[in-house]
């Protein structure tokens, strides 16, 4: 009989102590393994790398960190809840003045609804015109993936930089990850999706910043960079639609540079 005793009590309390599948991330890892993120979007980790990523960059669940540009949500769905409980988590979104940035935004409400429990804060980043972000010297961290390209395109480059530099606290870093041009690709506003590694180390310096790291985590040598639809030829985008798909779905995602910068602190 105790026998049965014990076999009901272990099973209680192997009930009990079973996690909650939407407690909060303790860990990096816990982050992006959780329920908060979409399959799709897990099913892109082997080319963007998201633990080893952040974890260059610094990330602790203490910061505050400002992302900018998120579009629908990508590393919103890891660094938000991960931050939820000890940190800050503000977007730097653009101003929902085109169809593209309304959409992104619609995406991003819905999540937010969903999951009530995590906190996200919202600025204005729509450079060069408009960049509305917290306080000067307030943030820890600033992030941004896949969109210096954006910013040469409206020619707001200069503005972006220098509004990372003014919000981060002295010693703060600023992480990049861009698509990777060659050294020899003349696109000098970004067309292409495309941008040179120097380019953007000189961009962080006019503004101010130090280059304190570089990373191949998000390198991808099978990436000749010489494509129809720039960087959109490429998954996740695959604008040539079926046209030699299997081509570009066997390359993956584009070759990308991850930089990390600081703010210094005197």
């Amino acid at each position: 009989m105790k026998y049965v005793v014990l076999a009901f009590l272990f099973a209680v309390v192997g009930c009990t102590s079973k996690k909650d599948p939407l407690a909060l991330p303790e860990t990096i890892e816990e982050a992006v393994a959780s329920n908060y993120r979409s399959s799709e979007n897990k099913q892109r980790d082997i080319y963007r790398h998201p633990v080893e990523t952040l974890k260059f960059f610094g990330l602790t669940n203490e910061l505050t960190v400002l992302e900018i540009s998120p579009g629908r949500g990508w590393y919103m769905e890891i660094l938000a809840p991960f931050l939820t409980a000890k940190g800050r988590y503000i977007m730097g979104i653009p101003v929902a003045d085109k169809p593209y940035f309304k959409a992104n935004e619609e995406v991003l409400n819905q999540w937010m609804a969903k999951y009530p429990q995590v906190k996200v804060e919202k600025s204005i980043f729509s450079p060069p015109k408009t960049i509305k972000f917290p306080e000067n010297g307030s943030v820890d961290l600033v992030v941004t993936f896949r969109n210096v390209h954006n910013w040469m395109v409206g020619n707001g480059e200069r503005q972006a930089f220098e509004a990372f530099y003014k919000v981060l606290k002295p010693g703060g870093i600023l992480g990049i990850v861009e698509h990777r041009a060659d050294p020899s690709q003349q696109d000098a506003i970004g067309k292409s999706g495309y941008v040179r590694e120097q380019d953007v180390i000189e961009m962080a310096a006019k503004a101010g910043f130090k280059l304190v790291g570089t990373s191949e985590i998000n390198a991808n040598p099978k990436d000749n960079k010489n494509h129809p639809e720039g960087v959109w030829t490429l998954p996740p985008s695959l604008r040539l639609g079926e046209k030699d798909r299997s081509t570009y779905v066997e390359i993956g995602e584009s070759d990308r540079m991850t930089l990390k910068f600081m703010k210094p602190k005197n």
